[in-house]
């Protein structure tokens, strides 16, 4: 990777970070922070042969607008959309879909490109998309698939020499437990408000 990739890699790594940082605060600012890292990153993981984290960025692109809206004027009254909590059942159909899709990606990528860890880049661009959604939605839960989307986040960037990214993703594992434990504490509160 020449300089000019990792000045971007760089200015990626700190728009991701704000993204996060405001999405654990529930600022609908963060949807801006993950357009324009996202942005950055199309390219960048084109450029290692992470063809599936490169388009999942082409998707972030997209959610980062959705998200916004979703933020801004969603829920049932316009309001914005308070956090809510999926049923077992929803996850169960949640990690059976992501697996099916990781591996039929995968089996296509290691036989038609020459994509680098093509199930592992396909897994945790699969579980990506929907945790994404699920980040939209304000489902808890997004916080415990990013724990381990993003573990194995690390291993994948280590792999390809995306060191920032990878240093940038452990502080997203870190994040993600904290943004739980913050997000878990509003939606007590919004669920006792509304009980009384």
């Amino acid at each position: 990777m020449n300089v000019d990739w990792i000045t971007l890699e760089t200015l990626a790594v700190v728009l991701g970070i704000a993204y996060l940082m405001l999405a654990m605060r529930e600022n609908s600012l963060c949807w801006y922070c993950a357009f324009f890292s996202t942005a950055l990153y199309v390219w960048i993981f084109r450029d290692v042969s992470l063809y599936m984290e490169s388009a999942l960025n082409l998707y972030y692109m997209g959610m980062a607008i959705y998200g916004w809206f979703q933020w801004q004027k969603g829920g049932v009254d316009s309001s914005g959309v308070k956090i809510v909590r999926w049923r077992i059942q929803d996850h169960g159909l949640a990690i059976v879909g992501i697996i099916f899709a990781s591996l039929i990606s995968g089996l296509l990528l290691s036989e038609n490109t020459d994509a680098q860890r093509p199930f592992l880049d396909s897994f945790t661009t699969w579980a990506s998309v929907l945790t994404t959604l699920m980040v939209a939605r304000k489902v808890l839960e997004n916080w415990l698939y990013w724990i381990v989307i993003n573990g194995l986040s690390i291993l994948l960037y280590i792999d390809r020499g995306l060191d920032q990214t990878a240093a940038m993703f452990s502080l997203y594992l870190v994040l993600a437990v904290v943004g739980y434990y913050q997000w878990k504490k509003v939606y007590v509160t919004q669920n006792t408000t509304f009980a009384t």
